[in-house]
């Protein structure tokens, strides 16, 4: 995993593992890899993912077993697309809004260009 600098390294990871539910890699009440597994995995230190670990566990992306590890919430999946989502609406729309403002680009050739977006996903 390739880590920027704009972010802690913490949120990162649990951004990945957020990819993971998300897209289907990781289902609802499964166990994912233990700290030390997924540490060894991304090459960071265990203390960094415990911190992941317990993050995704505040927002109830992930539950613990005791003795047996962590797993990922039934409602994972919900929490994350809603989080993003908003955060995507707040933070990333008004930007975009304003690059389509400011090279005045015409509403309809967005269309055209999602729509030609959305039939490359369905192929």
């Amino acid at each position: 995993m390739d880590f920027n600098q704009t972010q802690a390294i913490y949120l990162q990871i649990a951004e990945y593992v957020c990819d993971q539910v998300q897209s289907g890699a990781w289902l609802q009440d499964e166990k994912i890899p233990s700290v030390r597994e997924l540490a060894v995995q991304l090459a960071v230190n265990p203390n960094t993912i415990m911190r992941s670990y317990e993050y995704l566990q505040q927002q109830g992306i992930i539950y613990t077993k005791r003795g047996l590890g962590y797993f990922i919430d039934p409602g994972a999946k919900n929490i994350i697309v809603k989080t993003r989502k908003e955060h995507f609406i707040k933070e990333e729309l008004p930007a975009f809004f304003h690059k389509v403002f400011l090279l005045d680009i015409d509403w309809k050739d967005l269309h055209q260009q999602y729509q030609t977006y959305l039939q490359s996903q369905n192929n």
